[in-house]
């Protein structure tokens, strides 16, 4: 005869199953609505390990603006709505601010990882720290000295060595973050901390995709599994850990020298260690916070420009239009600069489109309920994971009827600066949703904006953008611009390479470009070779 214990461990048991197979997975009835479910996993079986954002978009097709999925116990809301995410992600920002748990990036960033962290003290001081350093007014007055001499060198790269264009992107857009954060500039792309950093973007990327580790979030008794069992997740997620704390460490170290031998000078890092013991935040802190900082920067610029220069060759008659703009105010002796950003309406639209056509980030970062809202009449328990299906969002049919076309006149009339748009009262206004949402909101937004427009502006004054021919067919070679073959994976969305056709538009204008160079090198880039103490 069985003891009583045993009878008791068994009804438990028992309990605990029908419990989990009757509740577990299930979407509360009160709820927005969703796809059907399944006990204990609840919709985990029907999401894809790649593009999650088509997926999501399907589904917003047909449950609505609003709707959620279960995985396991926990509930996912997925907002393609502007009105909803207004009121969820801003005007109740103070309980709709928080990251859901995630175990991967806890192991990389030691829970220091700004874009990760819960909204608290210590985050919203981070966040305080940094958004001084890129305002508006700081970007017009110190920042677009260096976006101006980079952009130049990019020019010149371009007529060098055409072929090798998206490295030269990637470049500009990493020297300008590097010198405003580092006061080390990316003079080549054989820059040791550049070629650092893209692998561990990758890595990045790629190891926080949804799908790419064990959900272990979902289900935690997960960890206690060895990891040879499950992908060796927690080793992947290890190496990414220390690979970025070797490289940021590394330019933390790099500028402790040069402080200790020349001085403070002006950057962001400089500012954030003669201010340490006011804000109060630990060197790894800072240490994370810079490099966090330079790889967002990096990364997501040189994206939208990719997609730009794709569009631009499967569009030529975008590019016509904008060159024939900027023809009209620019001659043929003259780079255009950031003072022509209201004389260029159609090239600031292109800036919007290339947001809007193939978003850098299509889910965004997802955010986190600290509380119980509702919203709608429809219920989100505290700790309701928020993806803001952004890819679904810039490709609704009811706001842009030809979706999948590169149309700048989607913004016509529509050319104020996206750091407007975003915090307009009226939701209708926003532009694009590339630079996220709410108090995570980009703090980079003016500086990453006027990247676009330096970038952009620049490259259609200079240079015919053309299909590559293939020299084995003779026939153009066509850019794939489908995001489920043309489009790598990873938590960002950027173009595979593809070859393209550069060539300068005049001598004259070639001759501007070699003109400004020289006067960059002598006049800006020398008071970084000065100051590097990079090793």
């Amino acid at each position: 005869m069985a003891s009583p214990v045993l009878l008791a461990s068994a009804l438990l048991t028992a309990s605990f199953l029908l419990y989990a197979y009757m509740f577990v997975g299930r979407r509360g009835h009160n709820f927005p609505d969703g796809p059907p479910t399944l006990p204990i996993i609840g919709n985990l079986h029907q999401l894809p390990k790649q593009k999650l954002y088509l997926q999501f978009t399907e589904w917003a097709k047909k449950y609505g603006g609003l709707y959620t999925i279960k995985l396991g116990p926990g509930t996912v809301a997925v907002l393609t709505d502007r009105r909803i995410i207004k009121q969820l992600l801003e005007k109740k920002s103070a309980t709709s601010s928080n990251r859901p748990p995630n175990e991967v990036g806890r192991i990389i960033g030691e829970g220091d990882h700004v874009l990760l962290m819960n909204n608290t003290p210590v985050w919203r001081v981070m966040r305080k720290v940094i958004h001084q350093d890129f305002t508006e007014t700081l970007c017009d007055k110190e920042h677009t000295k260096i976006q101006q001499a980079e952009m130049v060198q990019l020019l010149h790269d371009m007529l060098d060595t055409p072929d090798s264009w998206a490295s030269h992107l990637k470049r500009t857009t990493n020297s300008i973050v590097m010198s405003v954060v580092y006061g080390i500039r990316s003079p080549s792309t054989e820059a040791p901390h550049m070629e650092s950093l893209e692998a561990l973007l990758q890595k990045w990327a790629r190891i926080q995709e949804f799908g790419a580790t064990p959900p272990v979030d979902i289900f935690p008794f997960l960890k206690a599994i060895p990891e040879r069992f499950l992908g060796k997740w927690v080793t992947r997620a290890t190496v990414v850990h220390d690979e970025m704390h070797k490289l940021y460490t590394g330019l933390l170290n790099s500028v402790l020298k040069r402080r200790q031998a020349i001085g403070s000078q002006f950057t962001v890092l400089d500012r954030l260690l003669d201010n340490q013991e006011k804000s109060g935040l630990t060197t790894h802190q800072i240490t994370l916070l810079s490099g966090v900082t330079i790889k967002g920067g990096s990364d997501t610029s040189a994206s939208v420009l990719t997609s730009f220069v794709q569009a631009m060759v499967v569009y030529p008659e975008v590019q016509k239009k904008a060159q024939a703009e900027i023809d009209a105010v620019l001659g043929e002796d003259k780079v255009p600069e950031w003072s022509d950003y209201d004389k260029l309406p159609y090239v600031a639209q292109i800036v919007k489109e290339s947001h809007r056509w193939r978003p850098v980030a299509p889910l965004s970062v997802p955010h986190a309920l600290s509380e119980d809202e509702w919203i709608d009449g429809k219920f989100l328990p505290k700790g309701t994971i928020c993806f803001i299906n952004v890819w679904g969002l810039h490709h609704d049919e009811s706001k842009f009827p030809n979706h999948e076309v590169f149309d700048p006149d989607h913004y016509k009339g529509r050319t104020l600066l996206a750091a407007e748009y975003a915090n307009s009262a009226d939701y209708e206004n926003r532009d694009h949703y590339g630079y996220g949402h709410g108090r995570r909101l980009c703090p980079g937004i003016h500086l990453a904006d006027r990247n676009l427009f330096h970038a952009i502006s620049k490259i259609l004054w200079a240079f015919k953008l053309e299909k590559a021919t293939d020299p084995a067919t003779g026939k153009p070679i066509e850019p794939d611009t489908d995001v489920v073959t043309g489009y790598r994976e990873g938590l960002t969305a950027c173009a595979y390479d593809f070859p393209v056709k550069l060539t300068v538009r005049s001598e004259a204008r070639r001759d501007a470009i070699e003109r400004e160079y020289k006067e960059a090198c002598a006049n800006f880039f020398a008071q970084y070779e000065k100051a590097d103490f990079f090793s």
